[in-house]
């Protein structure tokens, strides 16, 4: 069983995003069985943000919520928050000011219900050091056990490496799926390795490709069909991966998005890195059918993975994973 901040949790997590972040947000009923379901299958590192969702209904108010109704639950969750952009949520804001109003809110809206295991700003602020930074929830909130500790979110290796030499670092999120493959090339993943830092993968499902899911635009959550991957003429093109993907998972007799997060934690034994990598994949869900899904782990021999390596090199996803106004690789 991996650990985070000293604690169990299962091999693979659970997104909270879509649970409050989303056009028409699903019911809060539905969304306590979710996450009660995700706990039931030992999914119990939740990962959540300070704007996922508007405040008076983000990842926040919904955890307070349940925990309120599920106080037994509180101890059994690793949470990671995710926050430190500015006020308005337009650009990234490392200031010490911000930092503080950032992690005081998050431990405002919890109510004394559950304390931030982990906390991450969302991207590097390049205008503020990171000593500055870190400086802050270091000395006034992980020393004073206001919070358990820093994680980074979306950075390059060179942001990592430089953190790793200011702070203890307990994690790192960052995108990686069958779609999306970067930090297994551009250093991210070495980096982790070689400082003992667990990789969280967000979006091990491809923003939805790689459930089988997806067929016409209609199928895509509204928020994201501006988004490159879903442009005319991408769309198209990346639809063929998924597919080949679900032909892959068709023969081993599971589904797309068994096979997509199965395949990110079969990367542990599967890459080669100076030292063992430790990779938790957060794939969100709303419903008790999803997450029951989600949940099934698969096991891929060496001869799966070279297959699956194999189609991988013949495809390349069509479009950069966000539009150019968001940072990436901070």
């Amino acid at each position: 069983m991996p650990t985070l901040v000293g604690k169990e949790v299962g091999p693979t997590g659970y997104g909270l995003m879509g649970l409050t972040w989303r056009t028409k947000p699903c019911s809060q009923e539905q969304a306590f069985e979710a996450m009660k379901t995700a706990l039931k299958h030992g999914m119990n590192f939740w990962n959540g943000g300070e704007f996922y969702g508007p405040p008076e209904y983000n990842s926040l108010v919904l955890l307070e919520r349940y925990f309120e109704k599920y106080p037994e639950d509180a101890d059994k969750v690793v949470l990671s928050i995710k926050g430190g952009v500015s006020a308005d949520g337009s650009r990234p804001d490392g200031s010490p000011e911000n930092i503080r109003r950032s992690i005081d809110t998050c431990i405002s809206q919890l109510k004394g219900r559950k304390k931030i295991d982990m906390f991450e700003c969302a991207r590097r602020d390049p205008s503020v050091p990171m000593e500055t930074t870190f400086g802050v929830i270091d000395k006034e909130y992980v020393q004073t056990g206001k919070i358990g500790g820093i994680s980074l979110s979306e950075v390059s290796a060179e942001t990592i490496h430089q953190a790793a030499k200011i702070t203890k670092i307990v994690g790192v999120e960052v995108e990686l799926s069958l779609f999306t493959r970067d930090v297994l090339e551009n250093g991210v993943a070495e980096a982790c390795a070689a400082h003992d830092i667990p990789l969280v993968a967000y979006s091990p499902v491809g923003r939805g490709f790689l459930t089988g899911q997806i067929k016409t635009l209609d199928d895509v959550e509204p928020v994201l069909r501006s988004w490159p991957w879903f442009q005319p003429g991408n769309f198209e093109l990346n639809l063929q991966l998924a597919a080949q993907v679900g032909e892959l998972a068709a023969k081993k007799g599971v589904t797309s998005a068994q096979l997509a997060i199965s395949w990110t934690k079969r990367l542990q034994t599967w890459r080669k890195f100076s030292k063992p990598l430790t990779v938790i994949p957060i794939p969100g869900a709303t419903t008790v059918a999803r997450i029951d899904e989600n949940a099934v782990n698969v096991d891929l021999t060496d001869e799966e993975m070279k297959q699956i390596d194999a189609t991988l090199a013949k495809f390349k996803p069509a479009g950069g994973r966000y539009p150019d106004y968001v940072p990436t690789n901070t």
